[in-house]
């Protein structure tokens, strides 16, 4: 991910790439999206990221607007070889005394973000 940006509003918004750095089209799993109904019936997102704020010892899910669609990237399908395609998810902010986060990506190694 590019970056991590808080604003007024209490909200927190990561955005980067998602990249396919192999040789072979890699279609987007639909475990992105998370196993909840709500999200689930909206299409393949990335739904199903979360924020762990491991001092703050509390879980960050992404925002949902008043229809229950996921405020992330939605309708990805497949990624051809070298392509990249940008991303976005949207969390409730943690306090301002949390400095770093660790981002959880069904299917993806966790990363950790530092907040400023």
């Amino acid at each position: 991910m590019n970056t991590a940006t808080r604003d007024a509003g209490g909200f927190l918004t990561v955005s980067g790439k998602l990249r396919n750095t192999s040789n072979a089209p890699a279609v987007i799993s639909a475990h992105l999206s998370g196993d909840e109904t709500e999200i689930i019936k909206h299409g393949k997102s990335l739904g199903g990221a979360t924020l762990l704020d491991s001092v703050g010892k509390k879980r960050y899910y992404v925002l949902r607007d008043t229809d229950g669609r996921p405020l992330t990237t939605t309708r990805l399908s497949t990624l051809e070889p070298g392509a990249e395609t940008p991303v976005f998810m949207q969390f409730p902010s943690p306090p301002a005394t949390s400095s770093e986060v660790s981002l959880q990506l069904p299917t993806f190694t966790p990363a950790t973000i530092k907040l400023s």
